[in-house]
């Protein structure tokens, strides 16, 4: 057994948008668990949005002071009693919420929904996360990460890209359709990337951010980009005939580009809802009902679909790591969260070893 330290650094949020760094006992695995060292740990939306500022979230997203972090990857350097399909050397993303196993939703494999009270406990928020040199998870939240995907292109994978390629295969995307993203941020690049590499040969975005709209016309992620406003449905309209996109899929939780996303749609569209938190007003029978046009809604994905875009994106050559744009050592965590919090830049990671460089 490799030589361990006894002592490690992790974050946590107080939620008064800053970053305390503590030192922490290296934990030691229990029967099923293994311990992690942290390559890469990605900052999410939700984080900021639930935590960082303030301690918002209730029940699944309740903060109990853990240590942060839900998109964490790494190598696995000490296994516990009991394991039975991963070792010691493994390189893995961790599904970042921790089921019963034995709902019927994490038979379904959607952690995300388990319904116990007691043992549903998701990483960076009841449970010790990746901001941290080391993370201790179970086995059975575990997903192999192939040589050819980087620590951070599999840190992505552990939320913002498995949510985003659920919220796709719900509508389905091929290169029939015509894409409008609402909302350019990490979750609606990631959007982009994935609608792309699914066949669309016409995507559309808008945002309220310049830096993120240059940002996806530079990685050329979207056709067309168009600043948040009262004329994006006119301006979207125009790319396509007059009829509206086939898929809408709003990121932003912003109620004028949800509605956008809805009127933005042609008769028989479809929409996806993947943005978290706030509202939209919109008329049921003009806006929905007779054109024939279906809303879906999408929260993360199951531990099933994520293993299957894994091989996907190796298969189509794709690296979610090209969307980060900033990356920095555990010791600056402060900055990385107050940079995401700021919302004019690409994905942000806390980044060890190899992926710093």
């Amino acid at each position: 057994m490799a030589s361990l330290p006894a002592k490690m650094t992790g974050a946590v949020l107080p939620g008064n948008s800053s970053v305390e760094l503590q030192s922490y006992d290296l934990p030691v695995p229990g029967h099923g668990e293994v311990l992690i060292r942290v390559k890469s740990s990605t900052i999410c939306g939700s984080d900021i949005r639930a935590i960082y500022r303030e301690h918002l979230g209730k029940g699944p997203e309740g903060y109990q002071g853990v240590i942060a972090g839900h998109e964490p990857c790494g190598q696995i350097v000490r296994e516990g009693p009991g394991c039975r399909r991963f070792k010691e050397g493994d390189r893995v993303i961790v599904y970042h919420i921790s089921g019963c196993g034995l709902c019927n939703d994490c038979r379904r494999g959607y952690m995300i929904s388990c319904t116990s009270v007691r043992y549903r406990r998701a990483y960076g928020w009841q449970r010790d996360g990746g901001m941290a040199d080391y993370m201790l998870a179970e086995e059975k939240d575990l997903v192999l990460l192939p040589d050819s995907l980087s620590y951070s292109d599999g840190a992505q994978v552990a939320c913002g890209f498995g949510t985003v390629y659920e919220g796709l295969q719900k509508i389905g995307i091929s290169g029939d359709d015509a894409v409008l993203v609402t909302g350019l941020g990490p979750v609606g690049l990631a959007t982009a990337m994935l609608a792309r590499a699914m066949g669309s040969t016409l995507i559309i975005g808008t945002d309220i951010a310049p830096g993120r709209l240059s940002l996806a016309k530079k990685l050329g992620l979207c056709d067309q980009v168009f600043p948040s406003g009262p004329d994006n449905v006119e301006q979207v309209r125009a790319l396509t005939g007059g009829d509206g996109v086939e898929k809408a899929i709003d990121c932003s939780a912003n109620a004028q580009a949800r509605l956008c996303c809805i009127q933005a749609t042609r008769k028989w569209g479809k929409i996806c809802f993947i943005g978290e938190g706030g509202s939209v007003s919109f008329q049921p029978s003009p806006d929905i009902i007779h054109d024939q046009k279906t809303i879906f809604g999408s929260w993360v994905t199951n531990i099933w679909r994520m293993e299957e875009l894994v091989e996907r994106l190796v298969r189509w050559n794709l690296h979610p790591d090209t969307l980060i744009t900033h990356r920095f050592p555990l010791e600056r965590a402060g900055e990385a969260y107050s940079l995401m919090a700021a919302g004019d830049c690409g994905k942000v990671a806390v980044a060890f070893d190899e992926e710093l460089l």
